[in-house]
């Protein structure tokens, strides 16, 4: 089958490698509906991430299973799916406090841009629709598999909670979805930090009140300025750079909490600052199996609209235009299409 493979910075190909197949009596292999390329893949696209062989690419994914092990015993061929980024047994006791994604038999899925791939623990990591989905509703359903249960996981982990004024750091896909977790989860206002046109609509569209477009000491002197010099109530922290940790720690009010989810690339932190700051952090990957049934719902009840979030979709054969656009800011999110 085709599938997609980095093979070096910049160096995205859509080429033959073999089909998946069952590995464990666990497994299930599934044939995608659609794909899509998240911004932790621009990482080793852009060299800041060692390629040190071809990578097989993709972690979100939703599809119809065609085969399942052995010991499958949950889904079944012809089943409409969506999982996690990370698979998870659903048994452990990780699973059993609701950290999916720190199963002890924990695998990050790989291989997802592809027409078919293997899904490990198929039965505590798929999740399955009662019958086949409408056809619009396949992206937001492929969204629930990573970006939309990542920026939910933010505001979460941030206990949001009703009537609180949110900020939220990053205007990138899973920062745009914090804005609409925060929004269900009854944030009265919201402020999205975003210097691009296209997004601050999206995130105004999602729930945002207040858009705040200066970053680092700037950005926060714009939430302070808002909130009467207080800061927020909860910090959803969707980059992952020491700039945009700084900002979410320094735009939160003493005794709010910060959900950070963007991973975390050069950040190093000051123990005697944050004790200052009498803040709380919360964070890491997201355990999307957690919320993944009730992300499922309300897509499928359309109360929410997560992929109006990919602006771009492509063939899965125009993969490597795909991350070309998201590099270049062309796009927030591509959707490929398999």
């Amino acid at each position: 089958m085709l599938a997609t493979v980095l093979h070096g910075p910049g160096d995205v190909r859509y080429e033959d490698v073999a089909e998946p197949t069952i590995l464990h009596p666990t497994d299930a292999i599934i044939k995608l509906s659609a794909t899509c390329i998240c911004g932790s893949d621009l990482w080793p696209y852009r060299g800041a991430s060692p390629v040190t062989a071809p990578q097989h690419m993709g972690h979100e994914y939703c599809g119809v299973v065609v085969e399942v092990g052995s010991a499958v015993k949950t889904v079944k061929p012809g089943q409409f799916v969506v999982g996690s980024f990370a698979t998870s047994d659903n048994t452990c006791p990780h699973c059993q406090h609701g950290f999916h994604s720190s199963c002890e038999q924990r695998e990050f899925m790989s291989g997802a841009q592809a027409s078919y791939a293997r899904v490990p623990l198929a039965d505590g990591t798929l999740v399955a629709t009662a019958e086949m989905p409408a056809d619009d509703l396949i992206p937001s359903l492929l969204a629930a598999s990573d970006v939309l249960g990542t920026g939910w996981y933010a505001a979460d982990a941030a206990r949001v909670q009703k009537g609180m004024t949110v900020a939220v750091v990053g205007d990138g896909a899973v920062g745009l979805m914090g804005v609409l977790a925060a929004k269900q989860m009854g944030a009265e206002r919201i402020i999205a930090m975003s210097r691009h046109k296209s997004r601050q609509e999206l995130a105004l569209e999602y729930g945002a009140t207040d858009i705040v477009t200066e970053r680092g000491d700037a950005g926060v002197a714009g939430i302070k300025a808002l909130t009467g010099n207080i800061g927020a109530d909860a910090v959803l922290e969707c980059v992952g750079t020491q700039e945009s940790m700084l900002q979410a720690i320094h735009a939160a009010r003493p005794g709010a909490m910060i959900g950070y989810v963007g991973v975390p690339h050069g950040v190093q932190l000051d123990g005697q600052q944050l004790f200052f700051s009498q803040t709380g952090m919360m964070g890491g990957p997201a355990p999307v199996r957690r919320f993944l049934p009730h992300l499922m719902d309300l897509v499928l009840t359309r109360q929410i609209n997560p992929g109006k979030v990919f602006d771009l979709e492509l063939p899965i054969a125009d993969v490597a235009e795909g991350y070309r656009a998201m590099d270049e800011r062309r796009a927030i999110k591509t959707l490929l299409r398999v």
